[in-house]
């Protein structure tokens, strides 16, 4: 990939219930991590957001995440390998059939929540889950960008899975390179401005400043950005004006 490119998580309706704007932010990204059903989403929810990423010519990627709805899949479970590589299997089928039916395919995946924060922490789960790709099939694998990607890149080398390394607009980061907490203040960026310059510091490959002060460098293929208000809206909107070549 020669630029960076905007990634964002989408799809999480579900039945009547509206969470985020997706046509709206649909016009400004090149990946679309779609909701699988098992942390939001249903069957029609992920159809119609099919439809709008091939409106907008928009690669589409699974988001699979642990069995949680009630938690939007951000609570750590407690899951056998065999397990985590049945959930994934379960729901990216599920997402590519529909794709199919589209006359398009799945195009990454890449995990949601806590499955994302527990595979980056616990290397044995990291490797289930890149089991689980190579099962599947030839799919790229966005990750976490972290101080130093060796060791994960090793292990997707290891089983002949793509890896894209994905960086954060609008979190902050603590000196391995990890997300802050967002139990604790300043993990998430509000304003505007300062995930804009997140965004293009990332982009140029600078450093940002860790949690604690410290420098960090992130090297990374794609940039996560959100669009469920408006505010963020503008954001990516002027991240997508910033990072296009004149």
């Amino acid at each position: 990939m020669s630029r960076l490119l905007l990634n964002c998580d989408i799809g999480e309706s579900f039945g009547n219930w509206t969470m985020g704007l997706d046509a709206e932010v649909m016009p400004f990204i090149d990946c679309a991590n779609v909701a699988c059903g098992f942390h939001a989403g249903d069957p029609s929810i992920m159809r119609n957001t099919v439809s709008l990423a091939l409106k907008h010519g928009v690669q589409v990627g699974a988001h699979p995440a642990y069995q949680d709805l009630q938690g939007f899949g951000r609570r750590s479970m407690a899951y056998t390998p065999q397990e985590i590589q049945d959930l994934l299997h379960y729901q990216i089928g599920a997402l590519d059939g529909i794709c199919r039916a589209q006359g398009t395919r799945v195009s990454y995946v890449k995990p949601h929540g806590a499955m994302y924060n527990d595979m980056m922490a616990n290397p044995a789960q990291l490797r289930a889950v890149i089991q689980a790709m190579a099962a599947y099939g030839d799919l790229p694998l966005m990750l976490l960008a972290t101080r130093d990607n060796r060791a994960a890149q090793a292990l997707g080398d290891e089983y002949g899975v793509t890896l894209w390394f994905e960086a954060f607009a609008d979190r902050a980061y603590d000196n391995k390179g990890h997300l802050v907490s967002r139990q604790l203040p300043g993990a998430v960026h509000h304003d505007a401005d300062v995930i804009v310059q997140q965004a293009l510091t990332l982009s140029r490959g600078e450093a940002l400043i860790a949690s604690d002060g410290s420098p960090l460098i992130l090297q990374a293929n794609t940039l996560c950005v959100h669009g469920d208000n408006a505010s963020s809206i503008a954001a990516v909107q002027r991240i997508r004006q910033a990072l296009t070549p004149a």
